[in-house]
C-alpha cells in the first residue's frame, strides 16, 4: 500500500468525491461540505443524473454558505473516484462490493471513507445484516488493498444533513481505521461540518460495532419521531 497524496495536505485543498452522491446520505454530506467551502464531486451510475443533482446541491449550498465559494460537480462513479483526492462511499449495501471491486484500480493510493451500513428490514423493524468480512468497512479494505480505508459518517441523519435551515449539526463522527494519517484527515473532514467533530473510535476491526449502532439509532428515530445522532462525552 502506498501512502495517499491527500494525507498531510490542508483539508481546504482537497477535492471530496462521494460515490452514490445522488442518494440522501451522499447528497446531504455533499451539500454540507460544499456550503463549508469544500470542493465536492457527486458520483452516480448515471452521470447525467449526477450532474443534475450537483447543480441543485450547488444552488442550495451557495444560498447557505454566507458568501463562501461553492464548487459542486457531478459525474459517473468511475470518473469521480478517479478525480477526487478523498472518496466517500455512500451507496446501498447490496451494491457495495461490486462497485468497489470494479473501482479498485482507480481508488489505489486514495483515502476511501466508507459510511455504508449493512441494514435489513422485516416486520420487526431494522436489523444488522451479516457481512462475511466482519463489517462493511472491512469488506472495503479487503477489496481495496492499495487504498487507505477508514470507516466514518455512519450516524449522521440524512434528513438533518439536508436541512440547511439548521446551519449547525449536533453530534460526533466515530472514526475507525488502521492508518493514523488517513484517520486524522477524516477527523478533520468531519470538523469541516459546523457542530461536528471526528472522534477516534478504534481500529478497523471495530467497525462492526460502529456500523451496527446505526440500526439502534434508526429504531430510536422511528419510536420518537426524531433524527438522533451520537455525542461522545468526556473527550
Amino acid at each position: 500500500m502506498t501512502e495517499s497524496s491527500a494525507v498531510g495536505r490542508p483539508i481546504g485543498e482537497l477535492v471530496v468525491g462521494v460515490l452514490g452522491g445522488t442518494g440522501p446520505q451522499g447528497r446531504g454530506l455533499g451539500v454540507r461540505w460544499a456550503a463549508a467551502g469544500q470542493r465536492v464531486l457527486l458520483g452516480s451510475r448515471d452521470a447525467d443524473r449526477a450532474q443534475e443533482v450537483a447543480e441543485q446541491v450547488a444552488a442550495r449550498a451557495a444560498a447557505a454558505s454566507g458568501g463562501v465559494e461553492v464548487s459542486v460537480r457531478g459525474g459517473s462513479n468511475h470518473d469521480v473516484a478517479g478525480a477526487a483526492d478523498v472518496v466517500v462511499v455512500a451507496v446501498p449495501f447490496d451494491g457495495h462490493a461490486q462497485l468497489l471491486a470494479d473501482l479498485a484500480p482507480v481508488l489505489a493510493g486514495k483515502v476511501v471513507v466508507d459510511c455504508v451500513v449493512p441494514m435489513g428490514w422485516d416486520e420487526l423493524g431494522a436489523y444488522v445484516l451479516d457481512v462475511p468480512e466482519g463489517s462493511v468497512t472491512q469488506q472495503a479494505a479487503a477489496l481495496l488493498p492499495d487504498s487507505l480505508v477508514v470507516g466514518a459518517f455512519h450516524h449522521l441523519s440524512a434528513v438533518s444533513l439536508e436541512d440547511l435551515s439548521h446551519p449547525t449539526l449536533d453530534g460526533d463522527v466515530m472514526v475507525v481505521g488502521d492508518d493514523r494519517g488517513a484517520m486524522d484527515l477524516v477527523q478533520a473532514l468531519a470538523g469541516q461540518l459546523p457542530g461536528l467533530r471526528g472522534v477516534y473510535a478504534g481500529r478497523l476491526r471495530n467497525a462492526r460495532q460502529v456500523e451496527a449502532l446505526t440500526i439502534n439509532l434508526v429504531s430510536v428515530n422511528r419510536r420518537y419521531k426524531t433524527h438522533a445522532g451520537v455525542r461522545v462525552t468526556g473527550v
